[in-house]
């Protein structure tokens, strides 16, 4: 049996060469991929999610296998719907359901029943196989389409998941497709999401389902989330991370009427030694007011000399970035510890950082190429260049891939802002690459 695409040219492009450029200028193709229990990708028209769903993709290593839950929009099949065998296509190829794995599911949930009808026309697992097929082409899949019910039939089958994927030793990643609050005014769609975020950050699939209750937050696939946080856990998750947040209002302009839209992954505790580096030393310096040495064993990419900047988060939010343009210490190493407290305690924007605060950040560490001066700006990516716009002693820097910022004349005119360079002054334009940790 094959699925055909139902929304290709309505929610993506039907055009492999299209839909390809498209998600091509989506996706962080330098990003530090990370091994990933599950995640939560959105599943809007591409130009309102896409920027959520490539981020979030981008993140993650790939596996031979994707069980992806999604809402039912369509109201029809099954209250509970699997596919146990047959082709999704897509106009990047045909993607083959795990049939083993979906049998292995089926056959031990209480819940679950296969059904075509449910998948038939419904989007939210379609829009995210061309993501997963531009990284890797041969990958296969389990589709689950879950219908409103109760917390404890989620979780029954995010057990099932687990135990399956456990069973069978299968190297297999669980998307859970979500939008977030649909159609208020973006602060009040913000308010509600944070709440429903922070949920999902603590692994804690109750309260998700309590604060979607109590706020009557309109997020499509809570069912899904609640499933994958369930199994996420079984399978050794510890952790999760919010990589970007964005409404439609970010695409339209339109902010009185938005959609919200949140990337996640769930993951172990193991951390980047170069990120728990950046860790230690914000968490020393706040606790015990001392510097950190480096650690005695450096990694070959913490001996080398380059410009870093460490970002710290909180609950999604920036809480402090502070980094330097090229090296002014004997090796990366070095210019994480200083910079990582720098950010926690000498960021102008924000107060230092509080020993209350350090269990809820969040650290990323962005080390940078050596900046080279760019004779056409039309051919920087604000995705993949960070730009510094110089004019005598003043310098601006803004890093790639930041939200919000969508062409490289938005970066000049923040560099700008930053440097103080009023906007007819004459400008030396840098470019640079940043390899990112988090």
């Amino acid at each position: 049996m094959i699925r055909e695409a139902a929304v290709a040219d309505q929610f993506y492009p039907a055009s492999p060469v299209k839909l390809r450029e498209m998600i091509a200028a989506m996706v962080g193709d330098k990003a530090a991929r990370e091994e990933v229990v599950g995640l939560v990708s959105p599943h809007a028209g591409y130009i309102y999610s896409g920027p959520v769903a490539g981020a979030t993709i981008s993140r993650i290593k790939m596996k031979d296998t994707f069980i992806i839950l999604g809402p039912n929009h369509t109201g029809l099949g099954k209250a509970f719907s699997i596919m146990i065998e047959g082709t999704w296509r897509t106009p990047l190829g045909d993607v083959e359901i795990d049939t083993e794995l979906a049998r292995r599911i089926l056959t031990s949930s209480g819940y679950l029943e296969e059904d075509y009808n449910a998948h038939r026309f419904e989007h939210s697992i379609e829009v995210q196989l061309p993501f997963l097929q531009y990284f890797k082409n041969n990958i296969k899949l389990v589709p689950i389409v879950l219908a409103h019910a109760n917390g404890a039939a989620y979780k029954e089958i995010g057990r099932v998941m687990a135990k399956a994927v456990k069973d069978l030793k299968r190297e297999a990643v669980i998307i859970a497709s979500s939008d977030m609050t649909h159609y208020e005014p973006q602060t009040s769609a913000k308010e509600k999401d944070n709440q429903a975020i922070e949920a999902m950050l603590a692994l804690d699939e109750d309260r998700l389902i309590k604060k979607v209750d109590e706020l009557n937050i309109s997020m499509c696939g809570y069912a899904p989330v609640v499933s994958l946080i369930t199994a996420a856990k079984a399978l050794g998750a510890k952790k999760a991370e919010l990589v970007k947040y964005r409404t439609s209002g970010d695409t339209t302009g339109d902010y009185s009427s938005v959609v919200g839209y949140a990337g996640l992954v769930f993951k172990n505790s193991k951390m980047s030694p170069i990120v728990k580096l950046a860790k230690e030393a914000v968490e020393t310096f706040v606790r015990d007011g001392n510097i950190i040495p480096p650690p005695a064993k450096l990694t070959a990419e913490m001996r080398k000399q380059a410009g870093v900047f460490v970002s710290l988060h909180k609950f999604g939010q920036l809480r402090g970035c502070v980094g330097t343009f090229e090296a002014a210490q004997e090796n990366v190493a070095r210019e994480i510890t200083t910079n990582a407290v720098s950010s926690a305690t000498r960021d102008p924007r924000f107060p230092p950082v509080a020993a209350s605060e350090l269990k809820d950040l969040e650290y990323s560490v962005d080390v940078l190429t050596k900046p080279r001066p760019v004779k056409d700006k039309n051919r920087l990516s604000p995705k993949k260049h960070g730009v510094i716009v110089e004019c005598d002693f003043r310098r601006g820097l803004l890093l790639p891939d930041l939200e919000g910022v969508d062409t490289v004349d938005r970066q000049i005119d923040i560099c700008r802002q930053k440097a103080g360079i009023m906007p007819g002054e004459t400008i030396k334009l840098y470019c640079f690459r940043v390899k990112r940790y988090k």
